[in-house]
């Protein structure tokens, strides 16, 4: 089932690994220090660089070490906000600029590695949406006509008699494509976008965890695992990975999730071609969803999700992911699994992205599910709020930002959350989740 050389480390760091070499001293002072080194925190500091302001980004640990390079990588615009009700506080106005902003993100990241010319592996390649269940299909065709109609994307409708021509499985009841959606290689795009922050005049340091930050004269003195920087702007930019400790305000209004992921050993093109024929991303509509792509080569199959709410180990989620895969792609019955690694997804109370400024302080948080495009957009307009230079307000900017009672820092709920999602799943597809449990329990 495993490897010989299977390991805990993202299958995206083989190729682009965080970098623990960026140890210089810090700077006694800079205009703008960056708490974060994802791809939200690079984009701020490439934005804020270019346009001559000194600009320091300081991280825990190896630059680049959380979400950005364990992520998916794919990249999608506004289907949530389209497909769900978390807009349902805006007026038609409000609605309509959130649509646009959210269609924005996709037009910049590609912008973006087009300008700077990042080694990201940029695919344009359409997501495949596979329909759990019949009622599902019904709704993913209501789906694909808003889509097409709110964001301007191109959907088409693939009814399970043909759902061969996207995907080698007959597990789902038919599904939708969006043909311009795609993927990057996460952990290289992270590299590039370094690469180019250094060159516009960054600086980037790693093992600068901030441990917290106080007013002086002139701004703020932020305190680090290394030393304390003065700044004039601070911008914190770590999503699933903020700590309660250095960050009250900011981590009782964001829980992180984690999510798994599993790289399959290399594949011949023959079965390649036998469970992804079109080099699809896919998702699907489970409570507990699955998503999965090919790699960037098109030699592995990369499978996510959260196969089980007690089971918080690499090497468990191995197992529980290789049995959803399988049941998916009965191919792929004797195909081992070389890496298994997790990763924070970074959800809010009201499943929007917040932009603003709490007590001087500004902030850039909450991709839920949806970071590549979307966080590198609010980098960039976290650097224009901070040199004046937004000619209209992102409509995710200065909105509410909610907590919940009795939380700080530790998701007591998501345990019962995530077991609902389960207990879901199961009454709407009881032999299917029977089926998965068995074979977890047979490996």
């Amino acid at each position: 089932m495993l490897t010989d050389t299977f390991t805990t480390d993202p299958y995206w760091w083989d190729a682009a690994p965080p970098d623990a070499a960026a140890t210089d001293e810090l700077p006694e002072e800079t205009d703008v220090a960056i708490i974060g080194s994802g791809f939200c925190g690079l984009s701020a500091a490439l934005e804020l660089a270019r346009a001559g302001v000194r600009a320091t980004v300081l991280e825990a640990g190896p630059l680049g070490i959380g979400a950005s390079s364990r992520s998916g990588g794919m990249v999608s615009s506004g289907q949530k906000l389209v497909l769900t009700d978390v807009l349902k506080g805006f007026g038609e106005e409000e609605k309509n600029h959130a649509l646009e902003d959210s269609a924005a993100t996709y037009s910049f990241l590609q912008e973006l590695i087009a300008r700077e010319q990042l080694d990201a592996d940029l695919q344009v390649c359409g997501r495949f949406f596979g329909a759990w269940t019949p009622k599902d299909f019904t709704t993913l065709q209501a789906h694909a006509e808003l889509l097409a109609r709110r964001t301007g994307v191109t959907t088409r409708v693939i009814p399970r008699h043909r759902q061969r021509e996207e995907i080698g499985s007959d597990f789902y009841h038919g599904g939708i494509l969006v043909e311009e959606y795609g993927g990057v290689h996460p952990a290289k795009y992270n590299r590039a976008l370094r690469g180019a922050a250094r060159r516009a005049g960054a600086g980037l340091h790693a093992f600068a965890a901030v441990q917290g930050w106080d007013r002086g004269p002139g701004g703020l003195n932020v305190r680090t695992a290394r030393g304390t920087v003065r700044a004039k702007h601070l911008v914190v930019s770590t999503n699933g990975y903020t700590t309660a400790d250095a960050l009250p305000w900011f981590r009782r209004r964001l829980v992180p999730v984690t999510a798994f992921i599993i790289a399959t050993e290399p594949l011949s093109p023959e079965v390649m071609d036998s469970v992804i024929p079109k080099r699809r991303m896919i998702s699907d509509t489970r409570k507990e969803l699955s998503f999965f792509r090919p790699s960037p080569d098109g030699t592995r199959i990369l499978f996510g999700g959260r196969p089980d709410a007690l089971r918080n180990d690499e090497r468990s989620a191995a197992v529980g992911l290789r049995a959803r895969m399988v049941s998916v792609f009965p191919q792929l019955r004797d195909v081992r699994i070389s890496h298994a690694w997790r990763g924070n997804v970074c959800m809010t109370f009201d499943k929007l992205p917040h932009l603003g400024r709490e007590e001087g302080v500004h902030y850039a948080l909450g991709c839920n599910g949806n970071g590549v495009a979307l966080m590198s957009w609010m980098g960039q307009q976290t650097a224009l709020n901070i040199l004046g230079r937004q000619n209209r307000l992102p409509a995710f900017q200065d909105r509410p930002f909610p907590a919940a009672p009795f939380y700080r820092d530790r998701a007591w709920f998501l345990p019962l959350v995530s077991a609902g999602y389960h207990l879901q799943d199961f009454a709407r597809r009881p032999g299917t989740v029977i089926a998965e449990r068995r074979a977890r329990r047979s490996a």
